[in-house]
């Protein structure tokens, strides 16, 4: 394998028409600061490799393209050196090139005309090529190079990516290829709110990943094999003797049957001795056994399914049966290599700094998770040549990715730095909380399923849209789809906008508020975002092709400069595998709309058009935001 390194209360006009896309068509402080930032610019410039000519709307390699020209000619001895650029704060500027204070450090006593960090910092600046983009450049501290962005620039850039599409702007990653493993429920349980956080985390950054150029295998890793089939498949044959002359299995409740059936394997021990036999039979061919096997995952797959598509989330199904038969090869390649070893039965791999190996074929003989992931790596790397393989299950798990991620390296599979692909990495995400602070349940303590908390969230914006009149102006069918695209919308925000590692209450009262950091007030942003467009009576289409955009005003310029970080924004989130980085920069872009609106008039105004131009540009980036966080826009509310 090749490795390589890688507000509430908003506007005021009235809505547009319903679902109608196009036609609306101190020091200290400052020093900590600027080491998070650079920190952050760094890895974020390791993890894309763009020209200046491909970089489309992402700033940080526009400038970076810049000031690599002046660092080569301020220090020629440093060549390798890449610049470190990271947004800067409204004090000092709109971004910041820091590379003053670590080039000092290898040119001290080298370049005597360097005295300090600020000297290379002033160097640095002098140094720099003519370019459109920057307006004004200034030095602050131990060097820190300030960069003001050309309002002229701005407003081409933003223009441009009005006629050519919000596309230019996605990021150019250095990967090509990706596995998103998410969702992955076992077959003949229901999904519950424990699933919610794999499937929407994953959909989210398989859209990301996506939108920047690579291809994603999104991949349904599901439960389907194991002993609990030969108590299903026993069961079945009790309870259904002529199955087999039936079309189809008449089972209604699945997850009914499944506890009916661990009931009966967990009270009856001559029954278990029957579903240990079943699963002898299954793992070894048995076409009865197989055929049951079968039916029961299609049953399972299709309630699965309609979840699926209730949540907008496309994923491909390749259960842990797909890999059962390259086990015994992948195993024995690690025999071979001298990592399997047997302890007390088993046959393990001894991982450094565990005190505990990691299990691959138990004492029984048969296989675990361990050995089914172990191949499903092996796989997903030759098989499929992907380059980053990332895994979006639940924090305690952590440990088991960790052994078994530190299996592969020793294998050989990995690099051992994590900085070089092929990598993998464990996407980990907290709990689903209840008002309680425990485990969200139903009052009876069920794990609430998945299907009645999207009803419920449905029902509940319905009632809402019901209560502000709008079943009187719309049709029962605009109001089903509104009540729909909001509901889920509120119930992925509400999770996709914390931190996944950790944990989060579910209210549904919070999540579907209008006001604050919710789905429902960005919804109904875009939606006004829209109806102003559609009050000036203007066709927007027109005036991209014959309008002029300025950003003269400060809140034009401010709310323009956060759109230009759209694709950075992007990047960083795919980068660091965090959907909250996109939920926060969506909701700041509705703020800044709102204090520019706010402060300059739109209709009517000798700036009309552009401020038209600034409006479109503002729906057209925040359209995108929902599309990659799975959520539906509405252009009516």
């Amino acid at each position: 394998m090749n490795c390589k390194f890688l507000t509430p209360t908003f506007l005021t006009s009235s809505p547009s028409p319903f679902l109608s896309p196009h036609s609306l068509s101190s020091s200290s402080g400052f020093l900590r600061t600027t080491t998070r930032r650079l920190f952050r610019g760094a890895k974020i410039q390791a993890f894309s490799t763009m020209a200046a000519e491909d970089t489309g709307g992402n700033v940080k390699q526009l400038l970076a393209e810049v000031f690599k020209k002046s660092l080569n000619a301020t220090v020629p001895s440093e060549a390798d050196a890449q610049p470190l650029i990271a947004i800067s704060s409204a004090n000092f500027g709109d971004y910041q090139c820091n590379n003053a204070m670590g080039l000092f450090g290898k040119i001290k006593g080298k370049m005597p005309e360097f005295r300090n960090p600020r000297s290379v910092g002033e160097a640095i600046m002098k140094n720099l090529p003519e370019s459109e983009m920057i307006e004004s450049c200034s030095v602050a501290g131990p060097g820190f190079v300030n960069v003001v962005l050309s309002r002229t620039w701005l407003a081409k850039s933003i223009h441009k990516m009005l006629l050519e599409g919000i596309q230019t702007w996605a990021p150019k990653l250095s990967i090509k290829k990706a596995v998103v493993d998410f969702s992955s429920p076992n077959i003949a349980k229901e999904m519950h709110v424990g699933h919610l956080r794999s499937t929407i985390i994953g959909d989210t950054l398989a859209q990301m990943l996506e939108f920047s150029g690579v291809e994603v295998l999104r991949r349904n890793h599901v439960g389907d094999w194991g002993t609990q089939f030969g108590m299903l498949i026993e069961f079945l044959f009790e309870q259904f003797p002529q199955w087999e002359n039936e079309n189809e299995i008449p089972i209604k409740d699945l997850e009914g049957f499944y506890k009916q059936s661990k009931k009966r394997f967990d009270d009856d021990a001559i029954f278990k001795e029957r579903a240990q036999k079943a699963v002898v039979s299954l793992q070894g061919g048995d076409p009865k056994y197989r055929k049951a096997w079968a039916e029961i995952c299609e049953i399972s797959r299709r309630e699965f399914q309609k979840v699926y598509e209730r949540l907008g989330v496309h994923i491909e199904e390749k259960g842990e049966s797909f890999y059962n038969p390259f086990i015994p090869s992948v195993l024995e390649a690690l025999s071979n290599k001298g990592l399997i070893v047997e302890s007390e039965g088993a046959q393990v791999i001894h991982i450094e700094g565990k005190k505990i190996p990691l299990i691959v074929v138990k004492r029984d003989g048969g296989f675990n998770y361990a050995s089914t992931d172990l191949t499903a790596l092996w796989y997903r790397l030759n098989e499929e040549k992907a380059e980053w393989i990332i895994y979006v299950t639940d924090v305690g798990q952590r440990e088991h990715f960790e052994m078994f991620f530190h299996a592969a390296k020793q294998a050989g599979w990995l690099p051992g730095d994590d900085n070089v692909y092929p990598k993998v990495s464990h996407v980990g995400f907290g709990l689903v909380l209840g008002e309680d602070g425990k485990r969200f349940r139903t009052r009876s303590s069920e794990v609430v399923r998945l299907v009645d908390l999207l009803d419920e969230a449905k029902s509940r914006s319905k009632q809402a849209l019901i209560e502000r009149g709008k079943a009187a102006e719309w049709t029962e069918d605009e109001l089903e789809q509104t009540a729909e695209a909001v509901g889920y919308g509120a119930v992925k925000y509400a999770d996709l906008k914390n931190n996944r590692l950790t944990n989060y209450t579910f209210n549904f009262d919070q999540m579907l508020s209008d006001k604050g950091n919710t789905a429902v007030y960005l919804l109904y942003a875009h939606a006004r975002i829209c109806s102003i467009i559609k009050k000036s009576g203007k066709d927007i289409e027109e005036l991209k092709k014959s309008g002029e955009l300025v950003l003269a005003h400060s809140d034009e310029r401010a709310l323009g400069l956060h759109l230009l970080q759209f694709s950075e924004i992007v990047e960083d989130a795919c980068s660091t595998l965090l959907p909250n980085v996109l939920c926060e920069y969506l909701y700041n872009l509705s703020e800044y709309f709102t204090k520019f609106y706010s402060n300059c008039q739109v209709n009517g105004s000798p700036e009309e058009t552009s401020r038209l131009l600034l409006c479109e540009a503002t729906a057209v980036v925040m359209r995108k935001c929902f599309e990659l966080l799975g959520i539906i826009p509405v252009y009516k509310i």
